[in-house]
């Protein structure tokens, strides 16, 4: 009996304790992004009648709208046909989200010179640009950004109800300069779709990957990382990834999010783009030929620098 007991326990242990590849196909390449939100977001406010139109309990940067007057609305465009059609109304209901709890207010329908205005900006899909970390072959889970998306003009964390990653072409560096993150400028090609995008994390997007796979580029997670050289795999012009070297400085085991201070010190990139600027978001970093991190930020007072977070985290996060 006691022979069994021990077997059976032994059966209960996987031989790999996390859920992700040993081995990743190594990314670098730079994606466009397009999220759809879960509602409307509200991105800011304008006057009318020299007045901020906000609802009798008020809206705030960040909420979402789900419904008008009952109706479900998933886009700008529904919202503006609902509001249409209700235009005889002083007042419509609407139903938003705010951190996860669902409220309504009434929102007052002023109209000036024969056209509605609600004193709302918002949006429903937001683009942009990162670059693509790995691809897990086995479960075709990719990971990308190192970070979450945030809405620009409030600052919120996008809550996406859908997204796609498709190809995009660098066409050119808007340089970093001290105080003021630099930028690649890409154009979309919005027919060639790499995957979805199923959730959006403090540790980057993650979601599964369509596309076929280069299964030769692969390369091992490890954990080890450690003071010294390292590289980070990027596309600075066109579709070509490109290996440039930095320098860790420092290793952060207890931070969140920035596990790892570098600086870079490949003279062609900072040549090329002044240091670190937007859309590296989610390159690779590789060290002793093992993916060991994703670089997330721009340190912004000093552009030759940034950090990065573990990949092990970025990996468990993907599979959770």
């Amino acid at each position: 009996m006691k022979k069994f007991l021990i077997f059976f326990i032994v059966l209960l242990f996987p031989v790999n304790i996390f859920a992700y590849s040993e081995y990743v196909v190594l990314g670098g390449k730079t994606l466009g992004i397009k999220v759809d939100t879960k509602g409307i977001m509200v991105i800011g406010f304008y006057k009318v009648d020299g007045k901020y139109n906000k609802g009798t309990i008020p809206m705030q940067n960040g909420d979402y709208i789900i419904s008008v007057e009952g109706n479900s609305v998933d886009n700008v465009n529904e919202l503006t046909e609902i509001i249409e059609k209700n235009i005889d109304k002083e007042y419509v209901k609407i139903t938003f989200i705010r951190d996860g709890i669902e409220k309504e207010t009434n929102l007052k329908l002023i109209n000036i010179d024969g056209i509605i205005k609600t004193g709302l900006f918002v949006k429903s899909s937001i683009m942009g640009i990162g670059t693509l970390t790995y691809i897990d072959p086995n479960s075709l889970i990719y990971g990308a950004l190192g970070h979450e998306i945030v809405e620009s003009e409030s600052n919120s964390k996008v809550e996406i109800k859908s997204g796609q990653i498709f190809n995009n072409r660098i066409t050119g560096i808007e340089k970093s300069a001290i105080g003021m993150p630099g930028s690649k400028v890409a154009k979309f090609n919005y027919n060639y779709q790499y995957g979805t995008i199923f959730k959006n994390t403090k540790y980057g997007i993650f979601g599964y990957y369509k596309d076929r796979i280069d299964d030769k580029n692969l390369i091992k997670v490890s954990k080890d990382v450690k003071i010294g050289p390292a590289q980070i795999k990027t596309v600075i012009e066109g579709e070509k990834i490109e290996t440039f070297d930095i320098e860790i400085t420092k290793i952060n085991e207890t931070s969140d999010i920035k596990n790892i201070s570098f600086k870079i010190n490949d003279e062609n990139l900072l040549n090329l783009t002044g240091g670190v600027v937007q859309g590296m978001s989610g390159s690779p970093i590789v060290q002793n030929n093992n993916l060991i991190g994703v670089l997330t930020h721009v340190v912004v007072d000093n552009p030759y620098t940034g950090y990065g977070l573990f990949i092990t985290k970025m990996l468990e996060e993907g599979e959770k």
